[in-house]
């Protein structure tokens, strides 16, 4: 049976290609965060070594609601050393 109610999405590109951005432009538009909570870019990020770097290593997941529709989004690590964990979420999603 499929849903009409609910939208899985994987974010995969290659290094600063702006899946981050990308989520992080989601996050805002669809109002679930206060204001003070987006002051910060990479809002998924949130693993020291990632803001060190400014990269994504680990996937993330984050769900939001959008005109009535439940969006899943996977954001995921654009560098080729983090191969697998893109492998992985392919899997998932």
């Amino acid at each position: 049976m499929r849903r009409d109610d609910i939208r899985n999405i994987a974010i995969i590109a290659h290094v600063d290609h702006g899946k981050t951005t990308l989520v992080d432009a989601l996050l805002k538009q669809s109002g679930q965060f206060r204001e003070s909570e987006l002051s910060e870019t990479c809002i998924l990020d949130s693993n020291e070594l990632e803001r060190e770097r400014g990269i994504t290593i680990l996937s993330k997941n984050i769900s939001m609601e959008y005109k009535g529709v439940k969006i899943n989004i996977i954001d995921t690590p654009g560098h080729s050393d983090f191969g697998g964990e893109v492998e992985r979420v392919l899997r998932m999603a």
